[in-house]
C-alpha cells in the first residue's frame, strides 16, 4: 500500500518536515534489525478523531525495546502525547501511526551497547490493509514454506524490526503463489500467525487462537477481539492446531492494528466452510467497528481522543 506523505514527523521530541526525517546510512538499526515499532490505529468517531488503545500499544513498545536491550529515552505518556500531536498536526480524521526506536551510528560493530538511540513517529491515511474486498468477501492465504521465528532465537512475542524478515520472506511467497496472505507454522509445525496478524479459527460457534507460545506476537486487537468474543458470549479458547485443522474451519480470520477483522474464505486452495464470512466472523467485525467508531460506550476507554 503507498504511502501518501503527510506534512510532520516526530523525532527525538519535536515535530519535524516530511522530508527531513532521514537517518544515516550507517545507523546500526539499519544494518542489523535493532529497533522496535509499533503500528496503531486512529479512527474517526461522532465526535473527534480518537486512537485505539494507544496507552496498551507505547507499553508494549517499550516491552518490544526491552527484550533488546534498548532503552527508548521517552515514557509511555510522552509517546502518547506525541503520537495525537502527529495527528493533529497533520490535520487527520484517522490513519495509522508508526511509532519506531532503533540503535543509530556509533562504531560498525554488531554490539550495540552505548549507540545512541533515535526514536520517530510518523502518522498517515491508511485504508483497509488487505482491501476493501477482502474485508467484505474474505481473502485467500497459502501456508508458508518459511517456519515461524522461534523465540528460542529471537524474541517472537516482541515487535522487533529485524524479526519481520521472516514476514517479508512469507507474504513475498505467498504473493508470487497468487495468494493475499501468508500463514506460518512454528518449528513444532503448529500454526502461529499470518506475516502481520493474528489468525483465529472458529469451530461449532466456538472460537480458537495460538496461545502465546506457539511464538505469537500477542495481538492488541487479538486480545480486543478476544474481549469482544467473551462479552458476546462466545467461547473463546487458546491452543495449539495443525495445518489440517484449518482445512476443516467453519469459519478463519484474521486480526490486527492494520488488517482490523478480515475474513479468510481460502487456505491453501480449499474453501473455508461455504466460501464466504462466517456469523462469528460478521459479528465480530461488526462488533469491532462500533467499538472503534465510538458507536459502543461499554469500550469508550479503548478510544483516546487526540485533541
Amino acid at each position: 500500500m503507498l504511502i501518501q506523505p503527510t506534512e510532520k514527523i516526530w523525532k527525538n521530541g519535536e515535530l519535524i518536515p516530511w522530508k527531513e526525517a532521514t537517518v544515516h546510512v550507517l545507523s546500526h538499526g539499519l544494518h542489523y534489525g535493532t529497533g522496535v515499532f509499533e503500528g496503531i490505529r486512529c479512527y474517526e468517531t461522532q465526535t473527534e478523531p480518537a486512537i485505539f488503545r494507544l496507552k496498551e500499544h507505547m507499553i508494549r513498545l517499550h516491552a518490544s525495546a526491552k527484550t533488546i536491550n534498548l532503552s527508548i529515552p521517552y515514557p509511555v505518556d510522552v509517546l502518547c502525547r506525541a503520537a495525537k500531536d502527529v495527528i493533529n498536526a497533520n490535520g487527520l480524521k484517522a490513519g495509522y501511526i508508526r511509532p519506531i526506536s532503533f540503535f543509530g551510528v556509533s562504531g560498525i560493530g554488531v554490539n550495540p551497547f552505548d549507540y545512541p538511540v533515535e526514536t520517530f513517529i510518523a502518522a498517515f491515511s491508511l485504508g483497509a490493509y488487505l482491501g476493501e474486498k477482502g474485508v467484505r468477501d474474505g481473502i485467500r492465504i497459502h501456508t508458508s514454506s518459511w517456519r515461524r521465528i522461534s523465540s528460542t532465537a529471537v524474541p517472537a512475542t516482541a515487535k522487533v524490526c529485524g524479526s519481520y524478515l521472516n514476514s517479508a520472506l512469507a507474504v513475498m511467497e505467498a504473493k508470487q503463489n497468487g495468494f493475499d496472505e501468508a500463514v506460518l507454522l512454528n518449528d513444532e509445525g503448529m500454526v502461529a500467525e499470518g506475516s502481520g496478524e493474528n489468525i483465529f479459527m472458529v469451530r461449532d460457534g466456538r472460537v480458537f487462537t495460538p496461545p502465546l507460545n506457539a511464538g505469537i506476537l500477542p495481538g492488541i486487537t487479538r486480545d480486543s477481539v478476544m474481549i469482544l468474543a467473551t462479552d458476546l458470549g462466545i467461547t473463546v479458547e487458546e491452543r495449539n492446531f495443525v495445518r489440517s485443522e484449518l482445512y476443516l474451519a467453519d469459519e478463519l480470520f484474521f486480526t490486527g492494528s492494520a488488517a482490523e477483522v478480515t475474513p479468510i474464505k481460502e487456505v491453501d486452495r480449499r474453501q473455508v466452510g461455504d466460501g464466504r464470512p462466517g456469523p462469528v466472523t460478521k459479528k465480530l467485525q461488526t462488533r469491532f467497528q462500533e467499538v472503534v467508531s465510538g458507536k459502543n460506550g461499554k469500550y469508550a476507554s479503548w478510544l483516546d481522543p487526540v485533541r
